[in-house]
């Protein structure tokens, strides 16, 4: 499977195939590898996150958010990275707080890198597929990606967009 994978990236960055999210697999904060095919026929936004980060609070938007649009299929999908140096050492720990502080109930992952050569494979494809302001690689905690329901991403924002400004391009996907 790994190696199947490899071969798609390399494929894809010298754009013979067509990729779509659901070519990653990803870990839950409890340890649940899983296909993002889990997701496919519903609209997605992933963002990479910190507990500890002066945008933390944005995690009641997103969990508001989520609930808003949940019904229509939306799932928001957090990754936790300590590549700012504002996350916990320990995923489990990173979920938990975003459980008790912020009332999230959507679905948190394993901290890992979202830049560079150890970059979590869904987030360099995410960055190939969205440029931020100031080029590909992700600047700062709380970069959001929407996704359609084909799995493809379609918009990029920035870490200080509020969640709630979002709600817009979210309904067009439905």
């Amino acid at each position: 499977m790994i190696f199947a994978l490899l071969l798609r990236i390399i494929h894809y960055t010298e754009g013979d195939i067509k990729m779509t999210i659901y070519d990653f697999e990803v870990t839950l904060d409890s340890g649940e590898r899983y296909s993002l095919q889990r997701y496919a026929g519903h609209p997605l936004l992933i963002v990479n996150t910190a507990t500890k980060c002066g945008l933390a609070p944005q995690f009641g938007k997103l969990e508001q958010l989520y609930k808003e649009y949940q019904t229509e299929g939306l799932i928001v999908l957090g990754f936790p990275s300590n590549q700012f140096h504002q996350e916990v050492k320990n995923s489990r720990e990173a979920a938990e707080t975003c459980r008790t502080t912020y009332g999230v109930t959507f679905p948190m992952h394993q901290i890992g890198d979202v830049n560079g050569e150890k970059a979590l494979p869904l987030f360099k494809y995410l960055t190939t597929k969205e440029n931020g302001m100031l080029g590909k690689a992700i600047k700062w905690n709380f970069t959001k990606f929407l996704i359609n329901k084909e799995g493809i991403p379609v918009k990029r924002y920035a870490p200080t967009t509020d969640p709630s400004k979002i709600a817009i391009d979210i309904e067009r996907l439905f």
